[in-house]
């Protein structure tokens, strides 16, 4: 019985492992995309890189090296930019959200995010999910945490 369940974590854990977050090396994204993190983001230092959802995501800065991340797609369009932020700093609709829809749960991070065409949402992770807010703090969906 243990092989069974050993045998089929490698058998799905490729397909669970598809739908977060990816490390991808330097060298593996495109010259495109690196052209464009530096034309944006200049400063940008120490990146790290994933690959989610078929973009490549820069990460950089801060203590965990991911307080500032950007996505551009393989041929190096900008998608969008989330800077961490402190969790005081997220629309007041987004905690009341939170506490009336997740009992005794925390906000363990909170970003902002704009998008290319600069529409800014919010992002708070709590219980291992991301909600994402509106500009207003209207809940706009919920997605897994990368």
């Amino acid at each position: 019985m243990k092989n069974f369940f050993i045998a089929a974590l490698f058998i799905c854990t490729p397909g669970i492992t598809a739908l977060f977050a990816q490390d991808v090396k330097e060298k593996d994204v495109p010259a495109a995309v690196k052209a464009a993190l530096v034309k944006k983001y200049p400063a940008a230092a120490k990146v790290s890189w994933e690959k989610e959802n078929g973009n490549y995501e820069a990460n950089w800065g801060g203590k965990s090296g991911e307080d500032n991340a950007a996505q551009f797609s393989p041929s190096g369009d900008f998608v969008e930019y989330e800077m961490a932020i402190a969790i005081n700093q997220l629309p007041a609709g987004v905690a009341a959200y939170v506490k009336s829809h997740y009992d005794n749960a925390t906000i363990k991070e909170a970003g902002k995010i704009t998008s290319a065409t600069g529409a800014i949402t919010y992002e708070a992770e709590v219980k291992g999910k991301d909600l994402i807010f509106d500009a207003s703090g209207n809940f706009i969906k919920v997605s897994d945490a990368d």
